[in-house]
């Protein structure tokens, strides 16, 4: 047992991707990356290609925990919110018990829903957070990722302004001029963070490999999403 272990909450997405390179850029000792598969729609987590994390996990070199709770179809966001969270809190309380967590890193930027709830299940395991995007400039968030290499791709859409052309596409400088249109006119906040985009990061500084996707689109005429064919490291 340690006492400097970090757990990095990690879907693959830029946000958590972001959240890990941070913490690893700070020094802190991340020795799990933990990612939930939600199973239908969640309040909590990101959703498509969660599968994915493996691989980059993989690139990275950490060690990868998965947690597959059960779906949840309560309508009550409050408490639906709150059981999607316990599952994850087990396998973090075990992993406490193996490693002696010393914090959480969570890749929230905007979310209080989120960010309360993870807040507050840290405190209960009494271990520490380290939230680098929260309440940051969203703006100044996505040309940091860009700046420091990061290669993203969307992988779903589900907003106004955003159609069938977008998915795969990547985020680059072209791609945040246009969602800073698409916020003037529809509102879209330009890091998705109310789930109008999902992204996969798919290199980056802190990889040792690039993932690789071959992939078909799905679209239902107001929202899709990538159906990764085949993924791989480079």
């Amino acid at each position: 047992m340690t006492e400097d272990a970090w757990v990095s909450l990690f879907s693959g997405g830029k946000d958590s991707s972001w959240a890990l390179y941070r913490a690893l850029e700070r020094g802190l000792s991340v020795e799990r990356l933990v990612t939930v598969h939600p199973d239908g729609e969640s309040y909590m987590y990101h959703v498509p290609a969660t599968e994915l994390a493996t691989l980059a996990a993989e690139s990275i070199g950490i060690e990868p925990v998965e947690v597959r709770p059960e779906a949840f179809s309560g309508a009550d966001s409050t408490a639906r919110g709150d059981a999607e969270l316990e599952p994850l809190e087990l396998a973090l309380a075990d992993l406490d018990d193996n490693l002696g967590i010393a914090g959480l890193t969570v890749g929230a930027v905007a979310s209080e829903y989120q960010h309360s709830r993870v807040s507050a299940m840290a405190d209960r395991l009494g271990v520490g957070v380290f939230a680098p995007l929260w309440q940051e400039n969203p703006h100044d968030l996505a040309a940091a990722m860009l700046d420091a290499g990061f290669d993203i791709r969307i992988i779903a859409v589900a907003a106004a302004g955003l159609d069938e052309s977008w998915l795969g596409r990547r985020l680059d400088a072209d791609t945040l001029a246009a969602l800073a249109d698409l916020q003037a006119e529809f509102g879209v906040h330009p890091l998705g963070e109310g789930g109008e985009f999902e992204t996969l990061v798919t290199d980056g500084p802190h990889m040792d490999r690039a993932i690789e996707l071959e992939y078909d689109t799905a679209w239902d005429g107001t929202r899709g999403h990538l159906e990764i064919e085949n993924a791989r490291l480079e």
